[in-house]
């Protein structure tokens, strides 16, 4: 068998496994919603390339291929981080593999190859091509553009290749992201230090020479995607090498007791579950650590940029900042359970208690972005009333919504091993209403308060609406756990297939 052939058979293996999943149904459900974003996503890079042309078009300074690589690099630095959200590397894929009688290198090869030619990488051609054919194709010619064209998805491609090897360190450890941290500061530290000059015309002389079909430039290009794709193939192996004889060093910790939470009883316990699996759980310590980050990155962007100054921005970064940790790891409730959901089983309302626990747990939560938004009380973008409603709204009718998924999640996620398939990543459409709602209903219940009444009493609504949920959250969590009940057989029967 060729390598062609194995990359045919294995991207096969790949449609089967998703086919085969226990959320097959679901995930078609959640697919009508990904190509519905997918297809919004599309009209708004290409909505940027017209506004990017007409910009090009009205620049006396550079010409239309040199501005487009100028800020190309931005392009680039969104393309990376919005890989995270859908591109796997091969380590997750390759595992079921690894005893058959094959080359070593040969499925990482392959899937590799695979990701190079996945449609994913062809998305920025909504950027280029309109861009190319408004700017270029008409003042330049044909071949001009299309040089263009071809350069910049060579760039993506390599962009990709980059993100493959970063994402796999990472996987390996957090403190990988110091790599990206470092590049990225690099590239952009010019534009810091009084060097944009310099740093412009580089972008400027790498587009004319692009532009006039220079092999320097494109055999540059090539050379790197090689050394990216050399390196990336056996970093691959390297960390499934290691992965499959769990040669990670596991050691052993001393974890307090939290005597603290003696006092609440059977929630009290759960608190402690629920503390401790954060600690010792990787894939949940990571989820906690990487959520954090980007409260306390957000927080900051608002707290001292002038980034989100209009109302609504302003209304919608508040709420989202606020609800952030919950719509990335409360919308999963249940799924980390679902190891062991036989035995929280055992004894009556044991998952009442766990659902109390949960929602005390991520209330306390909240206390992280309120803090660290308290400086914009002194710049005067928010008021004191602001931060507290939303933080009570959030801890109210948000978190009942979000804790409705206990009810509908029944797939469970690994606790320490790596997902191995986008089945393992929840793909329920309830999920995605659910995280919609949850993210726009507080903003546009805000602007529409906004319409009719002053600031003081939009936000007083919302205050009195969150502490009413706040204070019956008894009663809705109990509500919560009596539908878990009803469907208790086939959730736990969707718990054991997906471990």
């Amino acid at each position: 068998m060729n390598k062609l052939q194995l990359l045919r058979l294995l991207r096969q293996h790949v449609k089967l496994s998703e086919k085969r999943s226990a959320i097959y149904d679901q995930n078609r459900f959640a697919k009508f919603f990904i190509y519905l974003g997918g297809m919004f996503v599309i009209a708004y890079i290409m909505f940027l390339s017209i506004m990017l042309a007409l910009i090009a078009n009205d620049s006396e300074t550079t010409t239309p291929y040199e501005f487009f690589f100028c800020i190309a690099p931005f392009v680039l630095v969104l393309d990376f981080f919005a890989r995270f959200l859908t591109q796997q590397t091969p380590v997750q894929l390759v595992k079921p593999y690894t005893l058959l009688p094959i080359p070593k290198y040969a499925c990482i090869e392959c899937f590799i190859i695979s990701s190079i030619i996945t449609p994913n990488n062809f998305i920025w051609l909504a950027l280029s091509v309109p861009y190319a054919i408004m700017t270029i194709l008409f003042s330049e010619g044909f071949f001009v553009a299309l040089s263009v064209v071809i350069a910049f998805q060579l760039l993506v491609i390599v962009n990709s290749q980059w993100y493959m090897l970063a994402r796999t360190l990472i996987n390996v450890s957090i403190k990988w992201w110091l790599l990206p941290i470092a590049v990225y500061g690099a590239l952009f530290s010019p534009l810091f230090l009084e060097l944009s000059d310099e740093w412009f015309d580089v972008a400027k002389a790498f587009g004319e020479g692009v532009s006039f079909w220079n092999p320097l430039f494109y055999i540059a290009i090539l050379a790197v995607l090689a050394a990216f794709y050399e390196v990336n193939k056996r970093i691959q192996f390297s960390v499934k090498t290691s992965e499959s004889r769990n040669a990670e060093e596991k050691n052993l910790k001393n974890v307090s007791e939290f005597k603290m939470f003696d006092r609440y009883g059977e929630a009290g316990e759960y608190l402690k579950l629920e503390i401790k699996s954060m600690m010792r759980n990787k894939n949940l310590r990571k989820s906690f650590i990487m959520t954090i980050l980007l409260v306390v990155l957000l927080s900051a962007v608002i707290s001292f940029t002038d980034a989100y100054d209009s109302d609504y921005m302003r209304s919608f970064w508040l709420v989202y900042n606020f609800e952030l940790y919950g719509a990335m790891t409360l919308i999963k409730i249940m799924c980390a359970e679902g190891n062991y959901i036989d035995g929280l089983m055992i004894r009556r309302e044991n998952i009442l208690q766990l659902l109390k626990a949960k929602y005390y747990f991520y209330c306390a939560v909240l206390l992280v972005p309120f803090v660290l938004m308290l400086p914009t009380l002194f710049m005067g973008k928010y008021t004191l009333l602001m931060l507290v409603s939303i933080l009570a709204f959030t801890a109210g009718p948000v978190y009942c919504l979000l804790m409705q998924m206990a009810i509908y999640n029944r797939q469970a996620m690994p606790l320490n091993a790596k997902f191995t398939s986008r089945g393992a990543i929840e793909n329920n459409y309830v999920q995605v209403i659910v995280e919609l709602v949850a993210f726009f209903a507080p903003t546009i219940l805000i602007s529409v308060l906004h319409a009719f009444f002053s600031a003081t009493v939009t936000f007083s609504v919302l205050l009195v609406i969150g502490l009413a949920f706040v204070l019956t959250h008894d009663m809705w969590l109990r509500n919560i756990y009596t539908r878990f009940m009803k469907k208790r057989y086939v959730n736990m029967e969707g718990f054991r297939s997906s471990r």
